[in-house]
């Protein structure tokens, strides 16, 4: 029984039996990176900071201690995620690691279902395989549980952000992301979305929730002030380690301070540009809209100010996954090279040619983030100039064969009523028109 191949009637295409095929392998995936490679560890431990400035807390010792000169990983979360953070110093070190690396991945878990769902597919269909095996086979998942930080939970916290910004839901919204900002910033970005949507009453949470947290962690913190006076100017600089940032590379590959600048300078007006585009032209396609903006921002946030690390890529799963609508920009083979260099798990050192390996595995990041930005660019210009061309820029800027493109939204349909069941006198169906008997 258990190794008998699907009915006939069930295999009726290739993408039902993909799904059979993918789900093994995605079910192990996720157990070999929660309790193998997250349990095992790495050098790079994020965990043991924040652990041990959460039982610092607790004991009402100072928070803000740590010694920048060094390259450990250091302890940088604001007094509000202190507050929000600190009971996991309530256990012993181990179990207390083990939970939170639990905690994070049932997080991401519950995000690959929310994203699922955002794109209109269900548990059935062989997208959820298929996006639960490249999750969980990217850096940027890997690393967040094998160095056992917080992307997992911002992740959940963004998807339930679009998910109720989407649904008008905007106080509950900002509830959602303030939180996340309450602990770490990564996702302030996203409340310029809300702003260009003019749901402003998004910002009264999204800025309330960390507000109120901070004021409640202040008396209850040794060196609350600290953080603004110690840890924010360490921010504000640019290191030349663990940084794919532009001026984190171009610091560490030694470039002069005006080259740096001019790339940040032209790349932030490709961002810009493509950000006014989608507004202009796409803000009524909310799914879209809200996905790719959010996207386009978050990318820039992390390529242009002093920081940006390779899992802050888990950020941006929405946007990758638009390529299933059918105006998406990420229809092309240059977008999914760019997403190659920031998401894969390999690594690029070669000891054979180990200047170009060195080279490669430092730059890939970087180029990634800004490869897409720039595709992303060409992409809406070269719609919108095709569109003046045929003058047809007051119905938008998609080609007239984009309507009949697939689109994931398009399988939404209501399923058909059960056919009632036949009366008792119905002739009994012939022989020839009833199901096969299994064998």
């Amino acid at each position: 029984m258990l190794f008998r191949q699907l009915e006939p009637r069930t295999a009726r295409t290739a993408a039902e039996v993909m799904k059979f095929a993918l789900w093994p392998f995605a079910v192990m995936t996720v157990l070999n990176r929660v309790f193998i490679k997250a349990i095992n560890g790495f050098v790079t431990d994020d965990y043991r900071p924040v652990y041990n400035a959460s039982f610092e807390f607790l004991n009402g010792r100072p928070v803000y201690t740590a010694n920048f000169d060094s390259v450990d990983p250091h302890y940088l979360y604001p007094p509000s995620g202190t507050l929000v953070i600190a009971p996991v110093a309530i256990i012993e070190y181990e179990l207390s690691r083990w939970l939170f690396i639990a905690l994070n991945a049932a997080a991401i878990l519950l995000a690959w279902y929310l994203l699922l769902r955002l794109f209109k597919f269900g548990i059935g269909s062989v997208a959820a395989p298929a996006l639960l095996l490249a999750m969980f086979a990217s850096e940027t998942v890997i690393n967040t549980l094998v160095f056992t930080n917080v992307n997992g939970c911002l992740l959940l916290a963004e998807l339930a952000f679009i998910h109720l910004l989407l649904r008008r839901r905007d106080l509950w919204a900002g509830a959602a992301l303030g939180l996340s900002i309450a602990v770490k910033p990564t996702l302030a970005p996203l409340l310029l979305v809300a702003a260009v949507r003019g749901q402003w009453k998004v910002f009264i949470t999204g800025i309330g929730v960390p507000v109120a947290l901070t004021a409640a962690a202040w008396p209850l913190s040794k060196d609350p002030e600290r953080f603004f006076t110690h840890v924010l100017p360490y921010l504000a600089q640019t290191r030349d380690y663990f940084n794919s940032s532009v001026g984190g590379n171009g610091a560490y590959y030694g470039l002069p301070h005006w080259l740096i600048l001019l790339v940040q300078v032209v790349m932030a007006g490709v961002v810009a540009v493509s950000l006014w585009l989608l507004w202009r032209y796409y803000r009524d396609d909310e799914l879209f809209f809200v996905t790719t903006f959010s996207g386009v921002l978050l990318t820039a946030s992390f390529l242009l100010p002093s920081l940006g690390q390779m899992y802050y890529s888990m950020m941006l799963f929405p946007f990758l996954m638009t390529v299933v609508l059918r105006n998406s920009v990420l229809r092309n083979w240059p977008a999914w090279l760019a997403i190659f260099g920031f998401m894969t798990y390999d690594k690029w050192l070669s000891d054979r040619w180990q200047d170009i390996g060195r080279t490669l595995e430092y730059l890939r990041v970087t180029f990634g983030w800004g490869l897409l930005l720039i595709v992303v660019f060409c992409v809406l210009g070269d719609r919108y100039l095709a569109a003046r061309r045929e003058g047809r820029l007051e119905f938008g800027i998609d080609p007239a064969w984009m309507a009949k493109a697939p689109d994931s939204r398009d399988g939404v349909e209501k399923k058909p009523a059960p056919a009632p069941a036949p009366d008792r006198d119905d002739p009994v169906a012939p022989v020839e028109e009833r199901e096969p008997a299994l064998k």
